[in-house]
């Protein structure tokens, strides 16, 4: 039986918005987790270097591995090897590997709901049940150690995300010692998604390592370090999980991309700079939060980091895709529907991502306040 995968509805969304743009609209992509803001400048400066005096080839960059080790021992006080660390084509590969290296069809894996819509199809496309964990205002949308201690029985594994995607919001560090606690004494396996470490707004981030470590690891340069489109991520795994990884990953997908590792390396070195974008987000996020009430958008997860609002638009509608459209086909602004994210309760949810820039934000809001103004309420 071959898996049945959902479609990912922002995607569509997306594809409506490049039309709009290509008739000659203005566009506001708000459905995307994609940064506006470009790659560190030394990073493009080593790559443009690369270019012009490499060949190239399949390669894995050992002193890219060494950098991400040292990164964990400097930012979480943890001590990975070098040979732990496994370069990915981005972090859905390192999903994709992390899962096939802990997981035999049938297994039973839980994560949050609302959650990203690709760990729940990925989850399904290699023969694995997803259990979900309905996650609402009272636990801030996110896992608890409760919630993982009451699911019966046990599953085999967990998807921890923090911060989190489509709501970002972040567990305490209390709480995700105390989830880390409850899958030892369980037998549950950790699978964490760190992809949007560094982008936060004041509340404090650890590693799932730092509680686990046996924990696998799923990061990226596509978001903190803004570079989505080089297709460059990590995944770490214990000592005990090299191996399978090196091999899934030289089988599956051979190597990310040699120019990407060079810049990669590089943009460990701008700080300075990636800091600077986190000040563009923290200002569009508050643009974004004043102007919410005015869109009578009052019920949104507390955006603790990421790029994202998750808002509750249920008073409008229960049909987030349909709303979207509209949404973009009257303002031009690009929405995420909430269906992607929790296949339940998601019809009355909506996504805004502002990863733009602050002035498509301001422009954003001012198109978007008078149209939902003039939505009728249910």
């Amino acid at each position: 039986m071959i898996a049945k995968v959902e479609p990912f509805h922002a995607i569509t969304i997306g594809r409506m918005a490049w039309q709009l743009a290509a008739e000659g609209r203005r566009v506001f992509h708000m459905e995307y987790g994609q940064p506006s803001t470009p790659a560190p400048s030394k990073a493009i400066a080593v790559a443009s270097h690369v270019l012009a005096t490499d060949p190239m080839g399949y390669w894995e960059s050992d002193p890219l591995k060494a950098r991400i080790a040292r990164h964990y021992a400097e930012t979480q006080g943890v001590e990975v090897s070098p040979e732990q660390v496994t370069l990915t084509c981005g972090a859905s590969p390192a999903l994709v590997l992390a899962l096939s290296c802990l997981f035999a069809p049938g297994a039973r894996v839980a994560l949050a709901r609302p959650g990203y819509v690709a760990y729940r199809n990925t989850l399904r496309a290699m023969y694995l049940e997803p259990v979900e964990i309905a996650c609402g205002p009272a636990e801030r949308y996110q896992l608890t150690a409760a919630a993982v201690a009451a699911l019966d029985p046990a599953p085999d594994g967990l998807i921890v995300a923090s911060p989190a995607n489509p709501t970002g919001t972040i567990i305490a560090p209390d709480e995700l010692a105390a989830i880390a606690a409850v899958c030892r004494a369980r037998g549950i396996r950790v699978i964490s998604d760190e992809i949007y470490h560094g982008l936060t707004f004041g509340a404090e981030t650890h590693s799932a390592l730092r509680y686990c470590d046996d924990a696998l690891i799923v990061n990226s340069f596509s978001k903190y370090f803004s570079m989505a489109p080089w297709r460059l991520g990590w995944l770490v795994v214990p000592p005990a999980l090299i191996d399978a990884a090196y091999a899934r990953m030289g089988n599956l997908f051979l190597t990310p991309p040699s120019l990407a590792q060079h810049a990669g390396l590089a943009a460990f070195d701008c700080r300075d700079e990636l800091e600077g974008h986190i000040a563009t987000y923290r200002a569009n996020r508050e643009l974004m939060l004043a102007a919410l009430p005015a869109m009578g958008l009052e019920r949104i997860a507390p955006p603790d980091g990421a790029f994202y609002i998750w808002a509750d638009i249920g008073h409008l509608t229960d049909d987030s895709v349909a709303f979207c459209k509209r949404l973009l086909a009257d303002t031009g602004v690009a929405t995420a529907p909430g269906i992607d994210f929790d296949p339940v309760a998601g019809g009355r949810f909506i996504r805004f991502s502002f990863a733009v820039s602050t002035d498509e934000v301001r422009e954003a809001i001012a198109r978007m306040i008078p149209w939902f103004a003039g939505q009728p309420r249910r």
